[in-house]
């Protein structure tokens, strides 16, 4: 695998803009699978491929952005023939997650997500405020070439800004902590991995298919996978409950039969930022609280191995105690005499 620094030439860094930009029209060409239409236009309740943007972003550098760019000119490609309005939404598309990740550069944000103002950095700023900028430019484009009318503008803009918000969400914080993961992961732990992948297939396909609506069931197990996995097994979790909840919507069965396209959407936007929030936010939390009491720990542990070699050192001899009649200053040491001159 080529690393970090063969990058830095010329040769390495055409070869990560390409990857970039061949990841970003790949996990498009997965979020077109399923779309909605609302109010005539077709929109994605998750555009994964802001998430893959922000991501490498804050791996890469910002220098990748043209990767973001020419995937983007390949996803409208797929969708339509290029016209002038293209150029429009290439600078949306590009824009937001370049601006996202300034704003977490400017928060001092970490991509280990080990504090919990990393996780809220990322939902508020990263997601939430970043893609304000692709739905505003996308819609706004669309209504001024008139292939949206005025009234339907705010429906088709929220569904764009939360598909573009969701992909940042479930995303960017799973391929951050794959990247950072140790591989291979410890044997010990496959066991009980093995176990929480099984339950989550289990319960997720009943959740999300059930005609009683049981998307609840659903939380008990992102705690579980937070509490034993931290921040991987939880988005690993919202990321199948996510594809299978978008599934089950984009067919109208289960949870959401018999809705209307607007009311699905929200329903499903609603359960998966939900969900997304309560993964990314619970395993901050956790995430944050253990590596505190590893730190106390570590210090408890040093302070003991410093009172132990003050203990292990011999004590001083002990000083004579003075007579009660000699005065304070006789049970100093010995002092020696002058000289008689």
């Amino acid at each position: 695998m080529m690393g970090f620094e063969d990058l830095r030439r010329p040769g390495g860094y055409a070869v990560q803009v390409l990857a970039v930009a061949a990841v970003y029209y790949g996990v498009a060409r997965l979020g077109l699978l399923r779309r909605l239409v609302v109010e005539g236009s077709v929109v994605t309740p998750i555009w994964p491929p802001t998430g893959v943007a922000v991501a490498a972003l804050l791996i890469f550098g910002l220098g990748c952005w043209p990767g973001i760019t020419l995937g983007s000119f390949l996803s409208i490609l797929y969708l339509s023939a290029p016209r002038l309005d293209v150029l429009g939404f290439l600078l949306g598309n590009t824009l937001a997650p370049v601006c996202a990740v300034l704003l977490l550069h400017r928060a001092r944000f970490r991509t280990d997500l080990s504090r919990l103002r990393d996780g809220l950095a990322l939902v508020f700023l990263g997601a939430l405020t970043a893609m304000l900028i692709s739905s505003t430019v996308g819609v706004g484009l669309l209504l001024l070439t008139d292939k949206l009318p005025a009234h339907s503008f705010w429906a088709v803009w929220l569904a764009w800004w939360v598909g573009d918000a969701m992909g940042v969400l479930i995303v960017t914080p799973l391929l951050l902590m794959l990247h950072r993961a140790r591989w291979p992961p410890p044997v010990k732990r496959w066991k009980e991995a093995t176990a929480l992948t099984v339950l989550a297939c289990a319960i997720v396909p009943l959740a999300a298919y059930s005609s009683i609506s049981l998307l609840f069931l659903v939380y008990p197990l992102i705690i579980l996978a937070a509490l034993r996995f931290q921040l991987v097994g939880s988005m690993l979790c919202a990321l199948l409950t996510s594809v299978l909840a978008t599934v089950a919507a984009t067919d109208a069965v289960g949870a959401f039969a018999g809705l209307s396209r607007v009311e699905v959407m929200t329903k499903l936007q609603a359960f998966n930022g939900a969900m997304a929030l309560t993964a990314l936010l619970l395993s901050a939390v956790i995430t944050e609280q253990r590596n505190t009491r590893r730190s106390v720990e570590q210090a408890c542990q040093e302070l003991a191995e410093v009172l132990e070699h003050l203990t292990a050192a011999e004590a001083p001899p002990p000083r004579p105690a003075p007579d009660a009649g000699d005065p304070p200053w006789s049970a100093g040491p010995p002092r020696r005499d002058l000289p008689d001159y």
